[in-house]
């Protein structure tokens, strides 16, 4: 009986890798019949308030990643939020006193970009979650909310934490949920490690490179964001 079960198990098992085989298969050859002559650009948003710090780095690796995916029709750029004037109370219809700058409205003509097809937002982790600079950004995306003008854009999240289990999946699905109200395709980290997004740690050293396991999913989450990208701008 024991042998019959681990016949069985074995040969679900080989069946579910020929399943999964076939799969990936069929979703690289969709991908890869994208005509190459439809630009692609994704766009990388960091709620740092640091500039050049842990989190636009690993956001960098992300978008190498994506244009990697297909450089010739694939282009990126960081938004860095640090040293921005971006005010939620706008988002709440509350108009800001005179004089008082408010630079999210140039940041409205990058994102309504037709051709802007992916937006990875990432953020340090603060007491379990993401930066008011960061949640001020998504809260300002209520400009796009009522034509919802997002729709059907990739979006993915990327945390970065001073502990390795610092709270960073919280402030992914933080994140994920202001997208997923912009009607946008939210996706995860792809594989192999299939999670929720990036989740990088920050060892104190502001050198997140020497986080192999975290570099990893922020490779994995910019491939994922363009693949699928590539085949929602295919259809």
């Amino acid at each position: 009986m024991q042998s019959d079960l681990s016949r069985r198990g074995f040969l679900g098992a080989a069946g579910a890798a020929a399943a999964m085989g076939a799969v990936a298969s069929a979703s690289a050859a969709a991908a890869d019949s994208t005509p190459q002559g439809k630009k692609i650009k994704i766009l990388a948003v960091s709620g740092s308030p640091r500039k050049g710090k842990t989190t636009s780095t690993a956001l960098r690796v992300c978008l190498e990643a994506a244009k990697a995916v297909a450089p010739e029709q694939i282009e990126t750029e960081l938004i860095e939020l640090a040293g921005l004037n971006i005010n939620g109370l706008v988002a709440a219809g509350i108009e800001l006193p005179p004089g008082h700058t408010d630079d999210f409205l140039a940041l409205e003509p990058k994102l309504a970009d037709p051709a802007v097809r992916g937006i990875i937002v990432g953020s340090p982790v603060y007491f379990g979650d993401m930066t008011s600079l960061c949640k001020a950004f998504l809260e300002r995306l209520m400009a796009f909310k009522k034509t919802l003008a997002l729709s059907n854009r990739v979006g993915g999240a990327l945390a970065v934490a001073g502990a390795r289990n610092g709270g960073q999946e919280h402030t992914l699905r933080s994140i994920q949920a202001a997208l997923f109200s912009q009607e946008m395709v939210v996706v995860g980290d792809g594989r192999p490690t299939c999670h929720y997004g990036a989740t990088l740690w920050n060892n104190a050293k502001d050198d997140i490179t020497q986080d192999a396991p975290g570099i990893a999913t922020a490779k994995n989450l910019g491939r994922r964001v363009a693949e699928v990208a590539r085949l929602i701008a295919k259809t």
